[in-house]
């Protein structure tokens, strides 16, 4: 059973029945129809260094080489079509040191040197196709010295664009460079572009893309936020208003990065990933607000262009052993998902589909992590119209969207709490059925949809393979629910 010291919460109120209202059938805002995305580390496509067994870190990366990711799995295929259609997106540390179909003349290949093969390259766009997924792809910025060798050079993306496009494959969404405010804590002092030199570099970029695959969407910068301190260290990292404003050509997506815990791993920690912290309602908070300042800084220099969380794990630096790939860590990412959605985000990309602790697919035995159920039944149960509605008890969150059919909606309902809650629902409808996930413990790495475990049956699971709930109003402690009603 659940460990006793947990119910022993902060003497914060907590309601035993609560009351939700749908005040409006009007929705405040929309997602995107592949709202939930998930993204392939290119450490693991490639096979550079990544978490599995890394005690520590070195700038950002894990201290472990792994061996290229085979996309051709049928079981891999069955559980991403599971998820679909969806944004994957092919980035992170590595990205900008790669080098596409050849590495370079000047020098031999060493034990560093990353490549994407043109083989690897031809297979990601085929598991793109037979999987429904539009492929977002991380171009290479550099590790160059800036002050030395000026500005950012096109070559190699450019030919990277004009072969894709020769053997029509389309990249949807191109993006250049990873979390570049970061580039001083990965790549050293001197690699840190200042916002000003990133605007011409980004603009670069820009006419290139649009030049060479002018049917792709550009995103950026990719920002960094840290748990407690946002973009980190003024003047050197608190770039993203200052490139935004120093920008000339317009983005189609003003996106950013964040964790809300780190891992064991990481070597500075502002928010360690402690089952006390996760079911904490206070270390979700830091993710709406640094949602509010994007927000502004994009309203001011970006109107037009969407808001997207371009990548969010539970711990930075891999995700936490034994936590993140357990259920508790159901709990902020089914949070994450309504609250993003809430305040306007309109495509959430999970780090990762497949390898690190905080992944959903673990790598070695190509079986489903807790949090990837969570994402199944937001994927079959939430539409793509939001509601407002409010909770009294800071320990049960509760979002509504439309459903996936006309006429219907579903409230999902998470109880960080030990205690069991009734919940009235007012202005919903009827209530068709309910979709339980619990676990016998919140370190369980098993976990049950109304009661019983999730099983792939010849390649598919089904909602109809689960028991039917009865409408009773109740609210299970630690447990994320999805309510559906007829509106």
């Amino acid at each position: 059973m659940f460990e006793t010291r947990l119910q022993r919460q902060p003497n914060i109120r907590q309601n035993k029945s609560l009351i939700v209202n749908l005040n409006s059938a009007t929705p405040i805002t929309a997602i995107d129809p592949r709202y939930l995305s998930f993204s392939i580390d290119i450490s693991v496509l490639a096979g550079g260094f990544w978490w599995e067994g890394s005690k520590g870190t070195q700038r950002g990366l894990g201290t472990q080489r792994v061996e290229p990711l085979n996309l051709q799995q049928d079981k891999l295929d069955s559980f991403v079509k599971a998820l679909g259609p969806a944004y994957v997106r092919v980035g992170g540390s590595e990205a900008d040191k790669v080098h596409y179909f050849t590495s370079p003349i000047s020098s031999f290949p060493s034990s560093s040197t990353l490549l994407i093969t043109q083989s690897m390259w031809h297979r990601l766009h085929d598991f793109c196709q037979r999987n429904e997924l539009a492929l977002m792809f991380t171009m290479k910025y550099g590790l160059f010295e800036r002050r030395k060798q000026g500005f950012w050079q096109d070559i190699e993306v450019k030919n990277l664009l004009q072969y894709s496009q020769a053997h029509g494959q389309k990249i949807d969404i191109c993006e250049l460079g990873n979390e570049l405010n970061a580039y001083w804590a990965f790549h050293g002092l001197t690699s840190q572009p200042s916002a000003k030199k990133l605007a011409k570099d980004y603009d670069a970029f820009i006419r290139c893309v649009r030049q060479y695959s002018p049917n792709s969407k550009i995103a950026g910068p990719g920002s960094a936020f840290w748990p407690r301190l946002g973009e980190t260290i003024k003047p050197l990292s608190n770039l993203s208003a200052p490139f935004l404003g120093y920008l000339e050509e317009p983005l189609d997506i003003v996106d950013w990065h964040y964790y809300p815990f780190q891992s064991s791993r990481s070597p500075v920690r502002t928010r360690s990933a402690t089952i006390k912290n996760i079911l904490s309602p206070n270390s979700l908070k830091d993710y709406e607000r640094y949602s509010k300042q994007l927000e502004r800084m994009r309203d001011l220099s970006q109107p037009n262009a969407q808001l997207w969380t371009g990548e969010t794990g539970s711990a930075q630096c891999g995700g936490q052993a034994k936590l993140s790939d357990r259920f508790v860590s159901c709990f902020w990412w089914a949070d994450q998902l309504g609250r993003g959605a809430k305040i306007g985000q309109k495509v959430m990309i999970r780090q990762s589909l497949i390898g690190g602790d905080y992944a959903l697919i673990n790598r070695k035995t190509l079986k489903p992590n807790p949090d990837y159920w969570v994402s199944w039944l937001w994927g079959k149960l939430m539409g793509e119209l939001v509601f407002d509605v409010q909770s009294n008890d800071p320990y049960v969150q509760i979002y509504c969207h439309s459903a996936k059919k006309q006429g219907k909606c579903t409230l999902l309902i998470i109880n960080m709490s030990a205690s069991p809650k009734i919940l009235h629902c007012n202005g919903f409808g009827s209530k068709k059925k309910r979709f339980e996930i619990t676990a016998d413990s919140l370190t369980s790495k098993k976990i049950l949809i109304n009661g019983i475990k999730p099983e792939f049956k010849n390649g598919k699971v089904k909602l109809r393979d689960f028991p039917k709930l009865s409408k009773l109003n109740l609210v299970s402690p630690y447990s994320i629910n999805f309510w559906c009603f007829t509106l």
